[in-house]
């Protein structure tokens, strides 16, 4: 990354706020960022967002201003942090999360607002329709949390002999219930035992591995949700040394020195969404734009960890890997 992409992020909402100022005093649009997560964590996402919104004609200081607002894993403050975005009157609101979507939802009936989700979009109420988008929403879904059968089946391959497989749950997120169902039903299926562990802060992520390894678990599978792409390096740590073979929702834990993940890519949805936040910025309504969904999923294995795990992956998984990390 760019050390002027770096100070952008981290400058927030301070550093955006006399940009978004003379970029109306210029008459220029102001776009409202909106993430459930950290500036530090989401970075790279917020890079893959400005590479989008330049595809459409638009950079950031040039001839649009961007606001953002960071809820830092604290999902109370996305409220008062979309009405702020509100009273700055911005053009557009790109909400980058699922709960940053539905915050803004809430909050708004008349600015465009483009979501990035890893929720069904429809049943969590954010549209109508995939390809009629009711009202002042649309964007992009992610699909992050409908995979946990596949997810389940990748993570047994590897690990056999798992007589229990956790997962980790953030129950603030609002898909953290229709997850674990859907590992639950996932492994009732084949006859696999799960046990469900919460965390929503720091100390609670140490307090779930500390139970798992208690259990003890075999493998653990981790839920998708912006508080744990943002506490990605103390997850991967945690697993680490634990040795506790784990499965991720995004690729950027792999990265980070996770096991595998199978997922989408997450930074070509944030593209996507500034593709779209470009079209609105030139006249295009929300109901007009389809929502975009992925057509690749990737499965990448690490299999420096794997060694440092002691686990051998099987040919099998290894032909079926669209990334091996060495």
């Amino acid at each position: 990354m760019r050390r002027r992409d770096f100070i952008t992020l981290l400058g927030g909402a301070t550093a955006a706020w006399p940009l978004a100022a003379r970029a109306q005093q210029a008459g220029e649009p102001v776009i409202g960022f909106l993430n459930s997560g950290t500036a530090t964590a989401f970075a790279p996402f917020a890079v893959a967002f400005r590479q989008g919104l330049s595809e459409a004609g638009y950079v950031e200081g040039r001839n649009v201003a961007i606001e953002y607002r960071w809820a830092e894993g604290h999902y109370e403050r996305l409220t008062t942090l979309a009405g702020d975005l509100i009273g700055r009157q911005v053009t557009v609101i790109a909400a980058t999360t699922t709960p940053a979507a539905l915050a803004a939802k809430a909050a708004t009936t008349t600015i465009p607002i483009v979501f990035t989700a890893g929720v069904d979009p429809i049943a969590a109420g954010l549209i109508g329709s995939l390809n009629r988008p009711s009202g002042n929403l649309t964007g992009v879904n992610v699909y992050l949390s409908a995979l946990w059968g596949k997810r389940l089946g990748l993570l047994r391959e590897l690990v056999p002999n798992a007589a229990v497989i956790g997962m980790l749950v953030n129950p603030n997120f609002p898909d953290a219930e229709s997850q674990a169902r859907d590992v639950k039903e996932a492994a009732g299926i084949i006859g696999q035992q799960v046990h469900i562990v919460n965390a929503s802060s720091d100390s609670d992520i140490d307090s779930a591995f500390a139970n798992l390894v208690r259990l003890p678990v075999g493998a653990l599978l981790v839920a998708s949700d912006a508080f744990f792409v943002s506490h990605r390096d103390q997850i991967v740590a945690l697993a680490a040394r634990h040795a506790l073979p784990t499965i991720y929702p995004v690729r950027e834990f792999v990265f980070a020195g996770g096991l595998m993940i199978y997922a989408p890519d997450l930074g070509d949805g944030y593209r996507q969404a500034g593709i779209y936040v470009g079209r609105i910025l030139k006249g295009a309504k929300p109901s007009d734009l389809p929502v975009v969904q992925p057509t690749k999923f990737d499965f990448v294995i690490n299999l420096k960890t794997a060694k440092a795990l002691g686990l051998t992956v099987p040919d099998s998984l290894l032909a079926l890997a669209d990334e091996v990390i060495e």
